[in-house]
């Protein structure tokens, strides 16, 4: 299909990347990865996967190729308005854009400028926007609000760089929210979500797409779901299964501890080895995340499962009755969530800018472009792949964290109605 100013393909019956994509050399010349998912499509023609009877949802797609004379901030712009956003009635309405802030030492989030440019198009529609996300369940810059919004600063956002009020979306101390009901929740039926961001008219998600420990992968919907929760609604999802230690691998540094905020972990000094208390423990798996000798390990198999699945119904509970835009950048693809104090070599190159009205359309978008892309050297992932030893789950966020999981997150968002894992891709 042709258009003025945009190529468009239909990709249809999303379940997993065909493992020969894994095999062609990833360049970042224009038009690639284009290309790339256009011969992703044909494997799933060629391999009879499903289709639905729901109309593919369209994701707008724009690469990160910036020729002399033209500017990324202008690109982000346009692609929203391409993707519809100037449909939205904004006049004189409270807009939340949802956001990740950063951790502080952590320099892979997405920078200011990008928020202000979405910031500044919603102002020339009449609305009146704020940037927010609620308190972290770990220790960290970003537990209570105060702390919260000073990491906030430090990081670049402020109202003169970003354009517009940062607002921590559940108060001071994590605990200003408000139970929204989950329609068609299999695990939540009320979702505890900030109230700041209930308090919105419009909901706009602006996502840095990246890998994760336990989800696999950071895009819309994690950045919707687990973001937008109180610190209740965060120890909610996280609740279904607790680690333990295994001594033989643990080396006794006590980096795992620093990441826990609940009493979840105890040195035992004579042993030099941790231990789990379970009484204490939440489950967040920040702890997961923070070793590096692989010595934590979950005792329910289904834990990342069961957080995938409760992630997706809060975020449903966010989105429902008002009119929401989301916005997912593929730029720094971290190995590790923004939550961390550090952000390690990307695991992949910088691939582009996506919008949609669709949130699991633009998340299974995201997914595909980099599963087409090449693993960055030097990087965790590549690391892993050179191992001889090392499994290759032909997945490049499997591979670069086995222990995650992130297939049943989409899965669910569609049993839910969230939206559509078929979708429609407009190359700008």
């Amino acid at each position: 299909m042709a258009r003025a100013s945009a190529e468009a393909i239909l990709i249809v019956g999303h379940r997993g990347v065909p493992a020969a994509l894994y095999d062609s050399t990833f360049s970042l010349q224009k038009d690639v990865l284009y290309y790339k998912i256009r011969e992703y499509a044909a494997a799933c023609r060629a391999n009879k996967m499903e289709e639905t009877a729901m109309e593919a949802s369209k994701v707008y797609y724009t690469d990160f190729r910036c020729p002399v004379g033209t500017s990324l901030l202008d690109k982000l712009r346009r692609v929203c308005i391409a993707a519809g956003i100037k449909d939205i009635d904004m006049d004189g309405k409270f807009v939340a854009i949802k956001m990740h802030f950063g951790e502080l030492g952590n320099i892979s989030y997405l920078r200011p400028n990008y928020a202000k440019a979405v910031v500044n198009v919603v102002k020339e529609l009449g609305g009146k926007p704020f940037l927010t996300d609620c308190n972290t369940m770990y220790p960290g810059s970003r537990k209570n609000a105060l702390e919260h919004l000073e990491c906030a600063w430090e990081n670049g956002f402020t109202p003169l760089s970003a354009g517009c009020p940062v607002i921590i979306g559940d108060g001071l101390k994590g605990t200003d929210d408000i139970e929204v009901p989950v329609q068609g929740g299999e695990y939540v039926k009320a979702a505890k979500i900030g109230r700041a961001v209930m308090d919105a008219d419009i909901f706009i998600s602006l996502t840095h797409f990246k890998g994760h420990e336990m989800t696999g992968f950071g895009g819309t919907i994690k950045n919707i779901g687990m973001g937008c929760g109180s610190r209740a609604g965060k120890t909610e999802q996280h609740c279904s299964g607790k680690p333990h230690i295994d001594e033989s691998l643990c080396r006794g540094c006590r980096r795992c501890q620093k990441e826990c905020a609940n009493g979840g972990l105890v040195f035992d000094e004579a042993t030099k080895k941790m231990h789990v208390n379970q009484d204490n423990c939440v489950g967040c798996g920040r702890c997961l995340g923070a070793c590096n000798f692989d010595a934590i390990i979950f005792d329910n198999n289904n834990a990342n499962e069961l957080l995938n699945c409760r992630m997706a119904e809060y975020t449903k509970a966010v989105v429902d009755g008002r009119p929401n835009f989301h916005i997912s950048l593929i730029v720094d693809v971290s190995p590790n969530c923004d939550c961390h104090g550090e952000n390690d070599v990307p695991i992949l190159p910088n691939i582009g800018m996506f919008a949609s009205f669709d949130p699991l359309a633009l998340d299974q978008a995201c997914v595909d472009a980099c599963m087409a892309a090449q693993p960055m050297p030097g990087s965790q992932l590549a690391k892993h792949l050179a191992d001889p030893n090392f499994h290759d789950h032909h997945d490049h966020f499997t591979n670069s964290t086995p222990e995650s999981e992130w297939k049943s997150c989409l899965a669910h968002a569609e049993k839910i109605g969230l939206g559509n894992r078929d979708y429609e891709l407009i190359k700008m």
